[in-house]
């Protein structure tokens, strides 16, 4: 085999890429020396940068260059130990010939994996052929194996015999009777997804094309987070104090301090209040159903973070906000449901899972989680003797995540300060434990020229509380957090299928209303027109 190129792909911040750059170094040391057992030759395609004290390429400019000098043909291996930004690489991998790998450290520190399933689910979305691996060690059979397969044949094939197509599976007549209904009413009667600037974090799979979206009868509105930043202006004081307080006698908890560097103030939380009324307001003025804000990149140096917003938007009981002329209660006793990074894809989820739980006399709430990590775990569970012996996911998100998801609602939450190498101008998050329960979970998918869904269920479950700090702390302890059992569906099936690193959780009240649940939404999204498959046991 040809000498293979390395390439590590990071955020577009520097302070984020300074952090995290010794996880990637160490996971790199451990890759270089897997390659070389092997007897294959690797190299680094781009160098550590003094001045910048980290090796990733941090933007779409670098990464062309970096690839411009790599052999078309040559074996490419894609490392990432962190978050990353896929259009950092994406022109270059469209276009390259060779053999391409990602790889992950089996780490929820940064996150490497999460950045690893978007970069999957980008290149899924854009035709581009890839194989990939995850390892903690880089040193057992299933790493090994598949590395040796990938530098002997260009390929790693992995198990998916858990995926079941929509036609394999035999579908209460019932169900789908409830799920074909929904989506005849959405194809009549439309509906709007407002988009606040497109393609979060060069996240290329979170992007529908508008003629596969607007074949499911949703439409986008395209609107600007300056628009928003404009609309929290004309937002009052006395409003968002208003909001705030309304939180507070529902019992939820601030952790504030006065650095507004590197702690949640006040200030920020009111002005977190600002941005949620300005959200409803203009999605109101606007007709739409679900809305995404792309918090990155401009709105990160304008204001606060945007995942307290999310959480209470996703939330029927949420602070009331009036129209600012009739005096109107805007989306009164409705949730207004958000996509977290403006994932359309889980934006059309969203949007299907509220008209249908709805419907179904269900809590309609939404988390969009990422796939963030996980290990086995043996022990007691759900506070109810149960003992668990399983592979239990870490699904946790920085926003979006409505109290009705948590252990005590408003009661049980938190708002803690974002990272300061993400957020400098701080916000709090809207943190919980996710409580136990059955759930539905779901992905929405692109391949060109087609719009995929998966689905299953999965149980979430109580851990001890000190499982649950450890998992915190192992990941990012100031976000939320659901500990989740897929039945059916192994570590590695799960990774080596879900072309995203987002996943959408809805509860239901029993493991058989979530299998009719499951199953009315599958026919509602056959229905229009994407490909559906079930995935584990149900």
């Amino acid at each position: 085999m040809q000498t293979v190129y390395l390439v590590a792909s990071g955020d577009l911040r520097l302070s984020a890429n300074q952090v995290c750059w010794p996880a990637q170094e160490a996971m790199e040391n451990q890759i270089f020396e897997a390659v070389k057992r092997e007897g294959v030759k690797i190299k680094r395609a781009h160098p550590y940068i003094d001045e910048k004290k980290h090796g990733f390429i941090d933007s779409q400019k670098y990464g062309i260059e970096v690839f411009r000098k790599i052999p078309a043909d040559a074996p490419v291996i894609v490392a990432e130990a962190v978050w990353q930004y896929s259009h950092h690489v994406l022109p270059g991998l469209i276009t390259h010939k060779g053999p391409i790998l990602t790889l992950a450290n089996w780490s929820g520190q940064w996150p490497g994996l999460v950045g690893m399933l978007n970069l999957n689910g980008s290149m899924t979305a854009a035709g581009v052929k890839y194989s990939t691996l995850w390892s903690e060690n880089f040193t057992d059979d299933f790493f090994v194996k598949g590395l040796r397969a990938w530098l002997n044949k260009g390929k790693v094939v992995h198990k998916t015999d858990h995926v079941k197509p929509y036609d394999a599976v035999e579908v209460p007549s019932a169900a789908a009777a409830i799920g074909e209904r929904y989506a005849q009413d959405l194809m009549k009667n439309k509906a709007i997804m407002g988009v606040f600037d497109e393609g979060c974090m060069g996240m290329y799979n979170a992007i529908i094309p508008d003629a596969l979206l607007m074949s499911t009868g949703v439409y986008k509105e395209r609107l600007s987070q300056s628009a928003l930043v404009a609309k929290m202006r004309t937002v009052s004081d006395a409003e968002a104090r208003g909001v705030y307080e309304w939180l507070l006698n529902k019992g939820m908890r601030f952790h504030l301090g006065t650095d507004e560097a590197t702690e949640l103030t006040e200030h920020q939380v009111l002005e977190q209040c600002k941005m949620y009324i300005a959200a409803v307001r203009i999605a109101a003025e606007f007709g739409c159903a679900t809305i995404g804000i792309q918090y990155q990149q401009g709105l990160k140096d304008m204001a606060p973070a945007s995942d307290l917003v999310e959480g209470l938007l996703n939330n029927v009981d949420r602070p009331p906000v009036y129209d600012e002329k009739t005096g109107e209660e805007l989306y009164k006793g409705q949730a207004l449901p958000h996509f977290n990074e403006v994932d359309e894809c889980a934006g059309l989820d969203a949007l299907v899972t509220n008209g249908l739980w709805t419907r179904m006399k269900m809590s309609p709430e939404t988390t969009l989680h990422d796939v963030r990590w996980g290990r086995w775990y043996s022990g007691p569970a759900n506070d109810n003797g149960r003992h668990v012996d399983d592979f239990v996911w870490v699904f946790e998100i920085s926003g979006a995540a409505p109290p009705e998801h948590f252990i005590d609602g408003y009661a049980g939450a938190v708002s803690e300060r974002q990272p300061p190498m993400y957020f400098p101008l701080g916000g709090g998050t809207l943190k919980g434990v996710s409580k136990p329960g059955w759930v539905v979970w779901s992905r929405v998918w692109v391949q060109p020229g087609k719009l995929n869904f998966d689905t299953g269920i999965c149980e979430a479950v109580k851990l001890p509380d000190a499982e649950t700090q450890e998992r915190l702390k192992l990941t990012t302890e100031q976000w939320p957090i659901m500990s989740a059992i897929t039945p059916g569906i192994t570590r590695d099936q799960l990774m080596a299928r879900h072309k995203a690193n987002h996943i959408n959780v809805a509860y239901a009240p029993t493991k058989a209303a979530a299998k009719k649940a499951m199953f009315a939404k599958a026919a509602a999204m056959k229905a229009l027109g994407l490909d559906v498959s079930f995935c584990g046991e149900f």
